[in-house]
């Protein structure tokens, strides 16, 4: 007598035609955990900063998948172990929508590097639990900030543990390339990529940009000005010339009507 098997679950692949996901959706997996987001708008922009950030930075990168708030499933057959990162790094997966990340889908392979951006209703108690679950499967990096009082931390995987970084001021992760500059007294975190740019509020990024525009389209109005006044000042040298030639010519057909009626030497 046969066994049934377990269907074995679908791995990433490119999407199918008609299809938005590289994975197909499981019900015993949901997309979400019921929770918000963000617990306010600090932490909400902070997410979009992040994520925004992490986008342009691997936008290159077609082997590098990047999500935010996403819930990550490490354990197939365990749909209550989970988290959903504020926002997730992992290297070695295809780009693509994602129902949720599934380890055993993605060929075993763990985010590697995770953040969390902190709200008041963060317990420590929580943030305990989250570190434990990010070392115990599988995470490289961590880095966990507080937009409210400016603490900024980070861990590293270091002999099969998430260690605590000494010194992320000024730390560059390994992963990333980027580099954490955490000012004191409350100040905002920055993050500088390896190119000198660094990560930004979609509506700074905005600003920028539009204040790039206007600086364009006033130098192509001046430029356009100074075309303008060049043609005109050709024309007026054009005119001018135009004018010395005729009066030469006007003077020449005088000086040989005077010298036929023979008053020249007059």
């Amino acid at each position: 007598m046969s066994t049934a098997r377990k269907p074995k679950p679908p791995q990433v692949q490119a999407a199918t035609k008609g299809s938005h996901y590289l994975d197909e959706y499981d019900p015993t997996y949901p997309d979400s955990d019921g929770k918000p987001r963000a617990d306010n708008t600090t932490q909400e922009r902070w997410i979009a900063t992040i994520k925004g950030g992490l986008d342009a930075l691997l936008r290159d990168r077609q082997d590098v998948f990047v999500a935010a708030d996403l819930l990550w499933y490490p354990v197939e057959g365990k749909p209550k172990i989970r988290r959903a990162p504020d926002a997730l790094v992992a290297f070695g997966r295809p780009k693509g929508n994602r129902h949720s990340y599934k380890t055993w889908v993605e060929d075993g392979v763990a985010p590697h590097v995770v953040f969390e951006i902190l709200s008041p209703g963060n317990t420590p108690l929580e943030m305990v639990r989250k570190l434990g679950f990010y070392e115990r499967y599988g995470v490289e990096e961590y880095y966990m900030y507080d937009p409210d009082d400016g603490d900024f931390q980070g861990w590293i995987r270091t002999e099969g543990r998430l260690e605590p970084i000494p010194s992320p001021n000024g730390w560059t992760s390994p992963r990333l390339g980027v580099t954490f500059e955490a000012p004191p007294r409350k100040e905002a975190l920055i993050v500088h990529t390896p190119d000198g740019g660094r990560f930004e509020p979609y509506l700074e990024l905005y600003e920028d940009r539009e204040a790039e525009r206007r600086r364009a389209d006033r130098a192509e109005r001046e430029r356009l000005q100074a075309e303008r006044d060049r043609l005109h000042a050709e024309h007026e040298r054009a005119q001018a010339e135009r004018e010395r030639a005729d009066a030469v010519a006007r003077a020449e057909r005088l000086a040989a009507r005077l010298k036929e009626l023979g008053l020249d030497d007059e």
